[in-house]
């Protein structure tokens, strides 16, 4: 088997997935029906915000959260729920979708330009506040 690179990964994911434009994803949020999802590291998060009502959940728990046979399973996370992906800049959360439809999630799609589109788009975005325990105060 030849060796594939990640942007072959990346592209085949593309393929089988629904990519969503800035505006595709504004009107989603706004109809209320769709769960949107930051799978981009805590830190980054920190760094640059996220989409206000994102739920956070990191790349690498994501299939073991959404699995119900998996101990990890989060409940709320339904098959029939609509699910939007997000990372920075739309390659980790084309595979992260790609993931979720082979487990058996249907309604699944992604930003295309990530984060960092949404943003440079005018996109609204929340700060996040690390949490004190991770900084805390020197004496």
């Amino acid at each position: 088997m030849a060796r594939r690179t990640l942007n072959d990964l990346v592209t085949e994911a593309k393929a089988a997935i629904d990519e969503l434009t800035v505006e595709q994803l504004r009107q989603e949020i706004a109809g209320g029906d769709v769960t949107v999802v930051d799978i981009r590291d805590v830190r980054e998060r920190w760094d640059k915000g996220t989409i206000p009502g994102a739920k956070s959940m990191p790349r690498g728990m994501l299939e073991f959260w959404f699995d119900p046979e998996s101990p990890y399973f989060r409940d709320g996370v339904r098959f029939d729920g609509r699910y939007v992906l997000y990372c920075a800049g739309g390659q980790r959360s084309a595979l992260a979708a790609k993931v979720l439809q082979d487990i058996g999630y249907d309604n699944v799609a992604h930003l295309e330009v990530g984060f960092n589109g949404w943003a440079a788009a005018g996109g609204d975005v929340d700060e996040v506040t690390p949490p004190a325990k991770y900084f805390p105060t020197q004496s």
